[in-house]
C-alpha cells in the first residue's frame, strides 16, 4: 500500500503529541472578543486533544496509518 499523503489544511491547524493524540486550538478568538468574558477568553487560550472517531479521521488526514 503506497504511502498517505498529508492533508496540508489539518497540518497547519492539528499536531501529534508524542503518544499519537491529535492537539488543535479552540475556535471562537478570531473576533468578537468583547463580547465573551475573560474567563471564556482564557480557556479559549488553551489547546484541547481531539477524542473519539474524530481523532483517527484527523491522525490518518495527517499521513499517519
Amino acid at each position: 500500500m503506497p504511502k498517505l499523503k498529508t492533508k496540508k489544511g489539518v497540518a497547519k491547524r492539528m499536531t501529534l503529541t508524542k503518544s499519537g493524540k491529535v492537539k488543535r486550538n479552540k475556535a471562537g478568538t478570531g473576533h468578537l472578543l468583547s463580547a465573551k468574558s475573560p474567563k471564556r477568553r482564557r480557556d479559549l487560550r488553551k489547546a484541547t486533544i481531539v477524542a473519539g472517531r474524530q481523532a483517527k479521521t484527523y491522525r490518518r488526514a495527517l499521513g499517519e496509518a
